[in-house]
């Protein structure tokens, strides 16, 4: 059974700094593309951030410049390091994996399931 849990999360100051891994049992994360996606209160959920099985990111405008993602084929774990945080990135993040197989790009548009239980993170002074 695919599934994929989420940590990390906290209360952190503006301009503060989490890095939110994401890991993955039941399957070979490797083979997929992993994507981060967070949710705030009265919102829709939109994505965040996507790595492609090789490798390749992308992100939101909104990120972009402040959070990189990475994967540790090791350790069967996504990351998302999250720097410069704003109040306005308070939400639940989420990730999820993509069966898309290709390696060289990665969008946030594709299909993805398996999504975890999310991780609430708080940005606030």
């Amino acid at each position: 059974q695919l599934q994929l849990v989420e940590s990390g999360g906290g209360l952190v100051q503006p301009g503060g700094s989490l890095k939110l891994p994401c890991a993955a049992s039941g399957f070979t994360l490797s083979y997929y593309a992993i994507g981060w996606f967070r949710q705030a209160p009265g919102k829709e959920r939109e994505g965040v951030s996507c790595i492609s099985s090789g490798g390749s990111t992308s992100y939101a405008d909104s990120v972009k410049g402040r959070f990189i993602i990475s994967r540790d084929n090791a350790k069967n774990t996504v990351y998302l390091q999250m720097n410069s945080l704003k109040p306005e990135d308070t939400a639940i993040y989420y990730c999820a994996a993509s069966r898309n197989t290709v390696r060289t790009m990665c969008a946030l548009g594709w299909s993805f399931g398996s999504w975890g239980q999310g991780t609430q993170v708080t940005v606030s002074s």
